[in-house]
């Protein structure tokens, strides 16, 4: 019993990037679905905002108080553009990325975001990973590959007859591809960044001050495109607001929160691959829920991004 709470002592960090991974499957099934129903940019504004409510709340109850102001210059700056990177930049990279090259090539450029985050934690923070950590990385970014390209959603099959693709490599839109790419790049070193200005801070506080950010951040661009008559009406379905609530709980409150108790214990670099896997996660609850099929792609593809997260336990 003393040893198996040493191993899970030890292995904090990868539990927490774990745990991440499966309240951000729950967020993307509830976002995808009220983004259909009430736009992206409403999406982005109001799940900030519910999860500002749900850690002043948390703080509430806990002891730490409804607002950060324990918070200093060095984290309040730091956290800050963290919020600016991933919150606003990386998402408006992404959600434009669907719609550019789709959801399925987008989410397998999306895997180069734990590459990304290692190369900023090296530079930034010192940063090392071991062989098999190396090893892991690779593993999993395969079976991640592996699990996206064998579905041919719907989406990214209209999206190639329509714009005359071919196959897998060639003829895909090189602004999606750099669209996506952004995206990676927002979620990788915004969360080296959180994990640079968050030091030893409270992990849910230093949430609360991104999620200000990301909620100033996307006000403004809201304000600027004229669109505050799309949050107006997706204040007024109760169906929406139903999803966003749930996608809000897991995924900007206990999601976020949970990659920087991650990132606090384990390098960023194999932090951002365990959470990456969500991809392979999601796969057993479109097959339930939306009732799709399931290729032996998919399927060896889970089994080695599994084999390859297992690696970071060892």
């Amino acid at each position: 019993m003393h040893t198996l709470f040493i191993d899970i002592q030890s292995s904090k960090g990868e539990l927490a990037a774990l745990l991440t991974a499966v309240f951000w499957t729950i967020t993307a099934l509830a976002f995808e679905s009220a983004s259909k129903k009430v736009g992206s940019l409403s999406v982005n504004l109001i799940r900030l905002f519910l999860a500002f409510i749900f850690l002043s709340l948390f703080g509430l109850l806990t002891g730490r108080g409804m607002f950060p102001v324990g918070a200093n210059a060095h984290q309040w700056i730091w956290l800050s553009v963290s919020g600016l990177i991933g919150f606003v930049l990386g998402d408006l990279f992404l959600f434009q990325a669907y719609v550019v090259i789709g959801a399925r090539i987008s989410m397998l450029i999306m895997a180069l975001a734990p590459p990304i985050a290692a190369v900023t934690g090296w530079l930034l923070m010192d940063e090392t990973m071991s062989a098999s950590n190396m090893l892991g990385m690779v593993l999993t970014f395969t079976g991640i590959s592996m699990a996206i390209l064998g579905r041919k959603d719907r989406e990214t099959l209209e999206l190639k007859q329509k714009n005359n693709f071919g196959r897998l490599g060639f003829k895909y839109p090189l602004k999606g591809l750099l669209l996506a790419f952004g995206g990676a790049a927002g979620q990788g070193v915004g969360l080296v960044l959180s994990k640079y200005g968050m030091g030893d801070y409270d992990p849910f506080t230093a949430t609360q001050i991104r999620v200000i950010t990301g909620v100033v951040g996307f006000v403004i661009i809201i304000l600027a495109a004229r669109a505050t008559g799309q949050v107006q009406m997706a204040l007024k379905n109760p169906s929406a607001l139903k999803r966003l609530s749930l996608g809000s709980f897991f995924g900007p409150f206990l999601g976020v929160s949970f990659s920087l108790i991650a990132v606090q214990h384990t390098s960023s670099g194999i932090a951002s691959t365990i959470m990456s896997i969500v991809p392979v996660l999601i796969i057993a609850p479109a097959v339930i829920i939306m009732k799709e099929k399931v290729t032996w792609q998919e399927i060896a593809g889970a089994i080695l991004a599994v084999a390859g997260v297992s690696l970071f336990f060892m």
